[in-house]
């Protein structure tokens, strides 16, 4: 229940404090100077207590944006497998509106700087589109969500009321033959050992590259040929064929595989616990791989596409949609449709026997 208090202070000034007491919650109070505010606030603050709506206003008077991007990565991103992406939205933001109270964060504010991405150059280089901007936007609607949730430091999350950018089609960036020859050229001629036999591990498999970097040698089987992928995009575990060519670089790794160490493509950094243990890493290829990207003349390609590439060979050797959806580890053939043009021969191939067996 409510009560509304009349108060007369040494001053003659009178104010209107307002108690809300409802069973299973902490009393709230506030003081207005009409009563008319103070019937509205109790009424409406009743109701959404009751409805389960109502939020403390306080956290989002005390806190700014900074503190919650802070909060987020130390809670959240801290236990998330390679959040690099996550960590570059979030950092914009931290330096865009970091510095506002969390009450102030409007859709207004949050648009702005996000159409202010539009055009602009990331860290690499590349111009940023409309798509990478809606990534943006949705780690930082991330953070909003779990300061409503859990930590119950504002009561609505503005990033809902604003409208995402209509993103283009997936692209179907590959590797002409010309370009897969410059580039494997480029990455064997790469300062860095392991970049070779990743990029081939890459086009020979369609896995993605934080799946292959991250690999460990419990999960390569050599005599059934097959990697078990444990930790992917879908976070489905996926057995991935290793044959020919790749199956032999693996078996090259084994070879000379390090003591101790349980990754294929471990980093050269390596750090010691309190006993001088050595701690192994996987190995960061970022640079050499950019490099080897220049000196190759190779444009508007990244490593992802290297998948594609894995795809798009799928689709031009006659492998239907559903048998390239079943190498990627895609769970729908939505994502697969994309490569349904470099298929039409096989597609018509099944046409045309069709046809002569109903035909006859």
């Amino acid at each position: 229940m409510a009560s509304i208090q009349k108060r007369t202070n040494t001053n003659g000034e009178i104010t209107y404090r307002v108690q809300i007491r409802l069973k299973g919650h902490p009393p709230i109070t506030a003081t207005f100077v009409r009563l008319t505010d103070a019937r509205r606030w109790e009424q409406q603050t009743e109701a959404a207590i009751k409805e389960g709506r109502y939020f403390k206003t306080t956290e989002a008077r005390k806190r700014t944006m900074a503190d919650a991007i802070d909060r987020y990565n130390s809670e959240v991103l801290a236990h998330r497998r390679n959040p690099v992406n996550q960590k570059i939205y979030l950092a914009y933001w931290k330096e865009a509106i970091g510095d506002y109270l969390m009450a102030d964060i409007s859709a207004a504010l949050i648009a702005e700087h996000r159409n202010n991405l539009v055009g602009k150059k990331n860290r690499y280089g590349r111009v940023i589109g409309t798509a990478t901007a809606n990534r943006y936007t949705q780690a930082l609607g991330h953070v909003l969500n779990v300061a409503i949730k859990e930590w119950e430091w504002i009561n609505q999350n503005p990033v809902e009321r604003i409208q995402k950018y209509k993103e283009p089609r997936g692209r179907v960036r590959f590797l002409s033959d010309e370009e897969r020859e410059r580039l494997l050229v480029s990455c064997r001629q790469s300062d860095n050992p392991y970049l070779y036999k990743i990029v081939v591990l890459a086009i020979s498999t369609g896995a993605r590259k934080m799946e292959i970097i991250d690999l460990k040698w419990p999960d390569v089987d050599l005599n059934r040929g097959q990697i078990i992928l444990h930790e992917t995009k879908n976070e489905d575990r996926r057995v991935v064929p290793l044959k020919g060519y790749a199956l032999d670089i693996v078996r090259e790794l084994a070879h000379h595989k390090i003591d101790g160490c349980p990754y294929l493509f471990p980093s050269s950094k390596i750090t010691y616990d309190t006993q001088r243990k050595p701690i192994y890493k996987s190995i960061d290829i970022r640079t050499a791989w950019e490099n080897a990207l220049i000196k190759a003349q190779i444009e508007d390609f990244r490593f992802h596409d290297l998948r594609h590439s894995a795809a798009s060979y799928l689709a031009m050797n006659q492998a239907s949609l559903t048998e390239i959806a079943d190498v990627l580890g895609h769970k729908t053939l939505q994502m697969v449709k994309r490569y349904a043009h470099l298929s039409e021969a096989h597609t018509g191939s099944i046409v045309e026997k069709m046809n002569k067996e109903i035909w006859k």
